[in-house]
């Protein structure tokens, strides 16, 4: 996950709406199945899936009230610390 990817998307969320973030996961995740796609292009998929599902905590700590950096930094803690376990 890359924290500049979580950032730009949330802006899009608040210029915007997260609707549009749940519907692109959607498409991905059924494009995500088709059996033509390479390892590379699986892996591409694979990650902005992870970085959109990642926005979508994000902003949920922000609409809780949290601090928008606070939320991120927060969330990149989480993800860092599982990574490592």
């Amino acid at each position: 996950m890359r924290l500049p990817i979580i950032k730009h998307v949330l802006g899009f969320i608040e210029e915007n709406d997260e609707d549009w973030v749940v519907e692109t996961i959607e498409l991905l995740e059924s494009m995500s199945e088709i059996s033509s796609l390479k390892d590379e292009e699986l892996d591409v998929i694979g990650e902005l899936l992870s970085n959109l599902y990642g926005t979508l905590e994000v902003n949920q700590m922000v609409k809780g009230g949290m601090d928008k950096k606070e939320a991120m930094n927060s969330f990149m803690k989480r993800v860092t610390g599982s990574i490592d376990k």
